[in-house]
């Protein structure tokens, strides 16, 4: 993550780790309507770079120009991605991370329509679950990921989630 007032580049590995376990993911009835009035505009990897810059479009943001940058090289040699919400013909909500083995490290997401970003996190954890993956790292536990079900676990259970899941040959579903 970058300082988002010097850019200086840090590492996290927060202790607790926050995660989304697969199964348990909590879809509130008003996001199930939300979910139907989007489906025709879920996409993957169509619009990387705008997404990201979408998620680091605030005034306070890790999202710095270098990451921008190392995130696009990942996307290109296919480790990082996106899902995307569509309106007609507009971006309005998204998020990018990271795929490796059966784990998808999440990174950033962003709404500019309501529940738009909520809607791609259930689009990419149904896909998830397709391809068998077992970890869906959210790193922090912020208000909103608690609402949809996320959870803080210690780094012992973390680390012993990560390895079975990087071991695992998933691939990002398209």
């Amino acid at each position: 993550m970058a300082d988002s007032r010097g850019g200086s580049l840090h590492w996290y590995s927060p202790d607790p780790r926050a995660i989304i376990q697969l199964d348990a993911l909590k879809v509130s009835r008003s996001l199930r309507q939300s979910i139907r009035k989007y489906r025709s505009g879920m996409r993957v990897n169509t619009s990387f770079e705008a997404v990201m810059r979408a998620c680091g479009g605030r005034n306070d943001t890790w999202i710095s120009e270098e990451i921008v940058k190392s995130y696009i090289q990942l996307h290109k040699c296919g480790y990082a991605h996106s899902v995307e919400t569509w309106w007609a013909d507009e971006l309005v909500g998204g998020l990018y991370g990271v795929a490796f083995g059966g784990a998808f490290f999440g990174e950033s997401m962003f709404s500019v329509r309501r529940d738009a970003s909520k809607v791609a996190l259930v689009f990419l954890v149904d896909r998830l679950r397709e391809q068998g993956f077992e970890l869906l790292d959210t790193q922090f536990l912020t208000p909103h990921l608690e609402r949809l079900g996320a959870v803080q676990i210690p780094r012992e259970q973390y680390l012993s989630l990560l390895a079975k899941a990087l071991v695992k040959k998933c691939k990002f579903p398209h």
